[in-house]
């Protein structure tokens, strides 16, 4: 009994599981496959949205580079001639000066050719990015589909059976004046799919672009596991696939397909998942009903056998009747009915919970799409087919002041578009219908004015995808704000005509070439006699190279038309070209030439003031000669008219009167040095015979006051590049103070020393006095104008002699002891002497 109780429990619950297994096996198969169906529908929208959008990201980058302030400063100077001949510029290994490096940042693939097409459509610039040059029928496809674009033009064109992204748009030189269409030309290959798929999906998700009259794959995300040039249906028993038209294209043709491949693979792996699940509940309750169940029927039948025996031997000892066969009692049947109901309802409340499991998974699937929707950055709003708000999100809700009691149900143009834009935004959902309808691609994009929760017009770009239910169709719009860029935009335009409107000159020049200058370089255009173009002047070209060889700005004065000009050479090394700046400069030099002819007036004028004070001694020095020649001639005139007539003492006389008349001659040719008026020139000359010309100047005051000149020069010449007569003024002004210091001393104890002393590269003057000294409060005011403690003093002799020696690269100073003396420096540069050169020997 208890062998058969336990097979009847073994074959009830293979029964029910077997039952169980093929009913909830259908079910999940079914629940999967929908959910699979709906997960690939909504992945292949998704990533053909992603697709549109990456090629749109490519026509924004179009725009942006046809705008730049590169390119429309390389157009300006250029002038296209439709008829003349001409070789297209072909850039290999390095990027074309127009071309800013703007792909590494919005992390695009770089396009494998860039070209520049003039009005008629000749192509006159191509940048072979990948090194191989531009495919013919590329090319024709260029010249057919994007001569002149009224705006940025996307499309997808085959070369050679490949996919090619080309991109056109209007460029323009920094007047704005039309020169012909940029061109870029991408090819669709694996990279390019894998950087517009950039998401990571919960299960393996694969996307290609396939041709629509023969179904092979010309594109593909991974070569290797989907090989370009496969049929599409030879991959229908391991991918589920569907297919979207792109709308980048040449429909006449081509007919490109997006396709999107959900692996089979991850369909039996959720399938397994799920029936192993269901597996584990339906093992678990089966064991258990088999256990229970097996026990119940031991238990039972071990009763029943004991009630049964008893009753054999009554019946065998009371009767005599032999002993029984197996008798079943109702009582225990029934209870065993109780249980086998109880454990069928904890079957059934096990599937149940199974359902609920699953029902709460599928919530949470649906909760995770709302948050990516909610985590939206762009603004999307759901419309019905009459164009009533049925669902946004918070960006929307944000952007667009959106409320749900208010909004839900509304007409989404008449509160959300600007009046001058509904007519616009009602075009653009009409097209999407129609293309539904005519069996294009219903997806629409374009650019609106939205209105933003304050009122104000917000510029959106927009892009419409309608979306098929059981009610009907539904369309999502996704809005992007486009304020920050339409305002850089304008910003790179009004940066590019900065250079043109500067009213100083501003040219670049590359490799010796002048490949840019605005208007006010003409003059220097002129002068230098070439146009935008041609070649710098030698002199000037070698400038250009010095500045890039050494990367530091350079800075040239130069006459150029009669006008001075002073040229700032900037160079950029990264790229390989010098900005020249100029500026006219001319009245600036005037101004200083007429400064420096008022500072030699006031020098002369200061001199004639010096020699009234020197007149008296120059007169009685000058009265000296002239008295000793007048008493030689009337001793010589005497002695002839005497009769006494000796040649020698004749000869002696007139040696005397010669000697005399020249001593006068020095005396005058000083006196004239020293009043004449004469532009400032500078030769080389010797300080120390500088200073003992200046000593002989002040011979005869310093013999009338009794004082002491002491002379102590450096040993040698002491040469100096000056002007001999502003440096005499300079140290005759200092000598003349140091003897109108010691007046006021004892006779005895007046002394001037002069010193000159060579310190490296330069040379120091001393005037050293024992005179009262100057007080600390006037130290400060000495060289200040029209200040003297003199009561016939101008106040002009210091602050002239700073300016003289400011301009010959010189100082002044002076050091004062009160009751000690004083010391004035004065200190000059010294000319480098050549060497000599060493003998060479034979």
């Amino acid at each position: 009994m208890p062998v058969i109780a336990i097979m009847i429990g073994l074959l009830t619950g293979l029964a029910v599981w077997a039952a169980l297994d093929q009913v909830q096996g259908r079910m999940i198969s079914k629940i999967a496959n929908n959910e699979l169906n709906t997960q690939l529908k909504l992945r292949s929208s998704e990533s053909l949205v992603r697709f549109d959008r990456y090629l749109s990201n490519y026509a924004a980058t179009t725009r942006l580079l046809a705008n730049h302030r590169r390119l429309a400063e390389y157009l300006d100077p250029l002038v296209w001639l439709p008829d003349e001949p001409f070789e297209p510029l072909i850039y290999r290994d390095t990027p074309p000066p127009w071309l800013p490096d703007i792909f590494a940042r919005y992390e695009l693939p770089a396009p494998s050719h860039i070209l520049l097409l003039d009005g008629t459509g000749a192509v006159r610039e191509i940048y072979q990015n990948r090194g191989a040059p531009l495919p013919a029928d590329l090319a024709n496809e260029i010249r057919s589909q994007l001569t002149r674009p009224d705006g940025v033009r996307t499309l997808v064109v085959p070369v050679g059976g490949k996919p090619y992204l080309v991109i056109g748009d209007l460029i323009e030189d920094s007047e704005g004046f039309p020169m012909g269409s940029l061109v870029l030309a991408v090819p669709i290959d694996a990279d390019f799919l894998t950087a517009s798929q950039q998401v990571v999906w919960p299960e393996r998700i694969v996307v290609a672009l396939v041709a629509g009259d023969n179904q092979r794959i010309v594109a593909s995300v991974d070569p290797k596991t989907l090989p370009v040039g496969t049929n599409l249906e030879i991959w229908r028993h391991d991918y589920l696939i569907t297919s979207q038209p792109i709308a980048q294209q040449d429909a006449a043709e081509w007919d490109l397909r997006f396709a999107t491949f959900l692996s089979q693979a991850s369909v039996d792996r959720m399938t397994r998942h799920m029936r192993a699940f269901e597996w584990r509940q339906r093992g678990i309750t089966a064991v258990v009903f088999i256990f229970v169940f097996t026990l119940l029927i031991y238990l039972v039948s071990a009763r029943l056998n004991k009630v049964l025996k008893r009753m054999s031997r009554f019946a065998h000892r009371a009767l005599g009747i032999a002993q029984p066969g197996f008798q079943r009692g109702s009582n225990q049947l029934l209870l065993l009915e109780d249980w086998i109901q109880q454990f069928t309802q904890l079957v059934l409340k096990a599937r149940q919970e199974m359902s609920r499991r699953y029902e709460h998974e599928m919530r949470e699937t649906e909760a995770l799409k709302a948050a990516i929707m909610e985590a939206s950055l762009d603004s999307v709003v759901t419309i019905d087919g009459r164009g009533r708000i049925i669902e946004f999100n918070a960006t929307a809700a944000q952007a667009l002041g959106l409320r749900r009691e208010r909004d839900i149900g509304r007409a989404f143009a008449a509160g959300s578009v600007t009046a001058t834009d509904r007519i616009l935004f009602n075009g653009l959902l009409d097209d999407s219908r129609r293309a539904r309808h005519e069996g294009r691609e219903p997806h629409v994009h374009g650019e609106i004015a939205a209105v933003r929760h304050d009122g104000k017009a917000m510029p959106v770009e927009l892009s419409i995808v309608p979306i098929d239910v059981d009610e009907g169709t539904f369309y999502t719009l996704y809005m992007h704000d486009i304020t920050e860029r339409l305002e850089a935009e304008r910003e790179i335009k009004s940066l590019a005509r900065i250079a043109n409107e500067s009213p100083n000159p501003i040219l670049r020049v590359g490799a010796g070439q002048i490949v840019f200058a605005n208007r006010a370089s003409r003059p220097l255009l002129r002068a230098w006699g070439i146009d935008v173009g041609g070649r710098l002047p030698a002199q000037w070209t070698a400038e250009v190279d010095e500045a890039l060889a050494e990367g530091a700005t350079r800075e040239h004065e130069t006459l150029i038309g009669g006008q001075v000009y002073a040229l700032l050479f900037t160079p950029i090394r990264e790229l390989g070209y010098v900005n020249i700046y100029g500026r006219d400069i001319t009245a600036v030099r005037r101004a200083e030439q007429e400064a420096r002819q008022h500072q030699g007036e006031l020098v002369h004028v200061c001199r004639l003031s010096t020699l009234g004070e020197v007149a008296t001694g120059m007169a009685h020095e000058l009265n000296q000669p002239l008295s000793a020649i007048v008493n030689f001639a009337n001793g010589a005139s005497r002695r002839i008219q005497g009769g006494s007539v000796d040649p020698q003492q004749l000869i002696q006389a007139m040696t005397q009167i010669t000697t005399q008349a020249e001593r006068a001659s020095e005396i005058i040719r000083r006196l004239r040095a020293l009043v004449a008026k004469q532009p400032p020139i500078r030769s080389e000359a010797d300080l120390n015979y500088l200073v003992r010309e200046v000593c002989s100047f002040v011979e005869f005051d310093a013999d009338r006051l009794d004082v002491a000149i002491v002379l102590e020069t450096a040993p040698g010449r002491i040469p100096v590049n000056v002007d001999l007569v502003q440096i005499e003024q300079v140290l005759l002004n200092l000598v003349r103070n140091a003897l109108d210091a010691l007046a006021d001393l004892p006779a005895t104890e007046r002394r001037i020393r002069i010193r000159t002393r060579v310190n490296t590269d330069e040379a120091d003057v001393e005037i050293e006095d024992n005179g009262p000294g100057i007080e600390p409060t006037q130290m400060n005011r000495l060289f200040e104008p029209f200040y003297t403690t003199k009561e016939s003093g101008m106040g002009m002799g210091l602050p002239i002699s700073r300016t003289i020696l400011d301009d010959h690269d010189g100082r002044i100073w002076a050091e004062s002891r009160p009751g000690v003396g004083t010391i004035f420096h004065v200190i000059l540069p010294i000319i480098a002497t050549p060497q000599e050169p060493a003998d060479s020997g034979t």
